[in-house]
């Protein structure tokens, strides 16, 4: 019976992060959120919790086998919604089954607790749509956070209609 809850619980946590087939497509507008900060613990006198300050490793991940997918834009944003800025200033070209890494660092808190990314791709022909995560991760002495957001697609959206003000 033990056996039975450990191996429900290894599913239940291991199950959001496993990607299923997806249909084919030409190209996408993805959200993905980011954690400047955490907030944790009690609050405080003035009603506030604790924070911790967080980097963040945004992985866009070719998952075709056979094809390259480029990468239009990673547009960030903030908790309010307003962009901050722009992570590529020119398109990138993602070989299959390679990997583009974009980096929010630590010290950078403008995005907040609610930030995200629009990252916008497109490819030549129908491909397997890229899998897009961040690993968001504190590693202090004593205490240590790391913890995966997964990106969905944004319905109905084309490449450059992923927009914003900025600042």
């Amino acid at each position: 019976m033990k056996f039975q809850h450990i191996i429900s619980l290894i599913v239940a946590v291991l199950a959001p992060s496993f990607s299923f087939a997806q249909t084919p497509q030409k190209g996408q507008v993805v959200y993905l959120p980011i954690y400047s900060h955490i907030w944790y613990g009690d609050k405080d006198r003035k009603g506030n919790p604790a924070q911790t300050l967080l980097s963040s490793m945004v992985s866009i991940r070719n998952t075709d086998p056979g094809a390259s997918i480029r990468i239009l834009s990673a547009r960030y944003f903030d908790t309010q919604g307003r962009l901050i800025r722009e992570y590529l200033p020119v398109p990138v070209t993602v070989p299959a089954f390679a990997t583009h890494e974009l980096f929010v660092e630590y010290q950078d808190s403008s995005g907040g607790s609610g930030a995200n990314f629009a990252i916008v791709w497109e490819s030549e022909g129908e491909v397997s749509p890229p899998l897009v995560e961040a690993i968001h991760a504190r590693l202090d002495a004593g205490r240590s956070v790391v913890f995966s957001t997964s990106g969905v697609t944004i319905p109905g959206r084309k490449g450059t209609e992923a927009g914003g003000k900025t600042r």
